[in-house]
């Protein structure tokens, strides 16, 4: 039976890290799908991920390193042999603008360096928080909430927010997971959401955080927490 949505603070901070448990045990092994080696690798790769599956760009990304595999290599690109690269991934035209742009920032701004603080890799052409907080939690080891189309989408689903903007959503979220748990919370987020619960045909039947959740069950519904 699923929860009641009418919950104190603190009962919607218990629930979510019940979530959170149950999750952990449901993907042990949850972590970032995308191939890298190096925290520039992971910049670029989750770029190419907008709009684009996990899986493709994997099948990119190992040409696309062995011609441009550092912020020099890449800030120096010919912009149509970087395109052709890309092109599978889709928007292949904005994506390698930002790869030319953020490879320049990093290369004339920071040495080379792909920055380890959220305040400076946002100031990276390209790069939002989403993006920032996927290189902080998996190359850099700094808790971050990544918010993407399923984090949005299960999150109201499981009214532990309201909001739709990604920052707030991200904010929401970080008041109710413990700081340590932030990245890990993302990739089980974002499996359970990639292999359970879809956006148009959700398997409450067989989801293994039902009870837990107040819309099991109300698939189709017209509401924000689809």
């Amino acid at each position: 039976m699923a929860v009641a949505t009418h919950e104190s603070e603190l009962g919607k901070k218990r629930r979510a890290r019940r979530i959170n448990r149950r999750l952990a045990a449901v993907y042990p092994d949850a972590q970032c799908e995308l191939d890298y080696e190096s925290p520039f690798q992971l910049l670029v790769a989750t770029v190419l991920s907008a709009q684009c599956t996990d899986v493709r760009v994997n099948q990119v990304t190992p040409a696309l390193f062995a011609t441009y595999g550092s912020p020099e290599d890449m800030a120096h690109a010919n912009r149509s042999r970087l395109e052709d690269l890309i092109r599978p991934t889709g928007f292949f035209r904005s994506k390698a603008q930002s790869l030319l742009d953020l490879s320049s920032d990093i290369v004339t701004r920071f040495g080379g360096h792909v920055p380890s603080r959220l305040e400076d890799l946002v100031t990276l052409r390209g790069v939002g928080r989403k993006t920032a907080n996927v290189v902080l939690g998996n190359a850099f080891d700094t808790p971050g909430i990544t918010v993407d189309t399923h984090m949005g989408r299960l999150s109201r689903r499981l009214g532990l927010t309201e909001q739709k903007d990604p920052v707030a959503v991200e904010r929401d979220l970080m008041e109710l997971i413990e700081n340590p748990e932030w990245t890990l919370w993302s990739h089980r987020i974002i499996f359970h959401g990639r292999r359970r619960c879809k956006a148009r045909v959700p398997e409450c039947g067989a989801c293994e955080i039902a009870a837990l959740c107040p819309s099991a069950g109300q698939v189709g519904r017209s509401s924000s927490r689809t």
